[in-house]
């Protein structure tokens, strides 16, 4: 192919038109010669990925992760803590159904499929009647009962499998494509495998309801410390799932490093820390049906601070075994939490924050008193099933504008 330079008189711009060469059929009469195709601008990321192609034609330049790929990955990473929330409260309707039991094995994928026929619903339950929670707790079940209890159970599990193909999938999809940054990488990573680390734990808390205690007079129930450690590794994947896909999508904000914002940020990140940790003691309540010991409010029974307190031997026992004790120390810490946010208010008052903050601030403040009227509402009424559902739920929502607001407070890297 030759190519001429032809003026245009008006105009006097520059174009490139094709001259067929010899052997090549003319022109069709009567229309303009096609124009050579014009190479676009390109960008520096791009004029440096065509010079490295051209330096090695063998290698295939890896795509650079641009604002587009990072937008599609917070996306995705904010459904998968959408996920994770689901399951914390579907696992919380599950433990207060006293469901968690109904299914005495795990298999990964045979579970997958639930009894068909009458024969397979008395099979199952057959094998449930050899279990101490039906011999102790519920020896006049009938196979409806059990029916929707196991199903209760079920659901969770299957959930459980939805979370992991929710994370896995999209994540080895992502990392071929090349939008995953070297530092996302290993988020990802981690990600991943604590969800599988969080279904292996699930199993291990169920078989400590299943075993045999013949020391213990108490109903037959799921340890606290493994219910405290399975809500624990959720919520830490919650958080990480949430806090990174925020850090991609939101913007961060260019404010000025002050003594007052280093002071707010800070007290923002204690503030966190202390819901968390409250939400934490709420499976201690649950391991232990500590909602049932004092179901008055401000005073417990008729004192301020109960008299079997610390009836147990040692002292320590008490903090994490004695069921009076684990309510007065939740009831501490959501005072506590709720005082601290209320002060975090009040300080985010005197210092100039961007409006999406303030709404972060303002949206903390009230979910804090929501969750507390449903606390208060859950211990008076003797905790029923749908307001203790609700209250569970409201400590994730508090959990996530805590989060929001922690992001709108970050500091912008230099």
């Amino acid at each position: 192919m030759v190519c001429i330079i032809k003026q245009r008189p008006l105009s006097a711009q520059l174009i490139t038109l094709r001259i067929p060469l010899s052997g090549e059929p003319p022109p069709i009469p009567g229309r303009w010669p096609r124009l050579c195709p014009a190479r676009p601008w390109r960008q520096p990321q791009q004029r440096r990925a065509a010079s490295e192609a051209a330096a090695h034609p063998g290698a295939v330049a890896p795509p650079v992760p641009g604002s587009a790929a990072e937008r599609l990955v917070g996306r995705w990473l904010l459904v998968c803590s959408g996920t994770v929330a689901g399951a914390v409260v579907l696992g919380g309707v599950t433990r207060l159904t006293e469901s968690g039991l109904s299914m005495v094995d795990w298999h990964l994928v045979r579970e997958m499929k639930p009894p068909q026929t009458q024969q397979e619903w008395e099979a199952e339950f057959q094998k449930y009647q050899q279990f101490p929670e039906f011999k102790i707790l519920n020896h006049d079940m009938t196979l409806r009962e059990f029916k929707f209890i196991w199903y209760m159970e079920y659901s969770h599990r299957m959930w459980g499998r939805v979370v992991g193909l929710a994370y896995v999938l999209p994540a080895v999809y992502f990392w071929r494509k090349g939008w995953l940054s070297s530092s996302m990488k290993g988020c990802v990573l981690a990600l991943c495998g604590l969800v599988c680390f969080q279904g292996l734990l699930g199993w291990y808390m169920v078989k400590s309801g299943l075993e045999e205690k013949p020391d213990s007079h108490d109903i037959p129930r799921v340890s606290q410390y493994r219910l405290a450690a399975h809500l624990g590794s959720a919520l830490v994947l919650y958080c990480a799932s949430l806090w990174s896909g925020l850090s991609l999508l939101l913007p961060q904000h260019k404010l000025p490093e002050t003594y007052q914002l280093l002071r707010l940020r800070r007290f923002a990140h204690g503030t966190t820390g202390l819901i968390f940790l409250t939400a934490l003691s709420g499976a201690f309540v649950a391991g232990l049906d500590a909602g049932l010991v004092y179901n008055s409010f401000p005073k417990m029974g008729e004192r301020w601070i109960p008299d079997d307190l610390l009836s147990f031997s040692p002292v320590l026992k008490n903090i994490f075994e004695n069921p009076t004790t684990v309510q007065f120390n939740h009831r501490i810490l959501g005072i506590t939490s709720v005082t601290a946010i209320t002060a975090l208010y009040l300080l985010s008052r005197k210092i100039p924050l961007p409006r999406r903050t303030k709404i972060a601030v303002a949206s903390l403040m009230a979910v804090a008193y929501m969750q507390v009227g449903l606390g208060i509402s859950t211990l008076l009424l003797y905790v029923p099933t749908p307001l203790a559902a609700i209250h569970q739920s409201g400590s994730l929502a508090l959990l996530t504008v805590a989060l929001w607001l922690m992001n709108e407070l970050r500091r912008v890297p230099k």
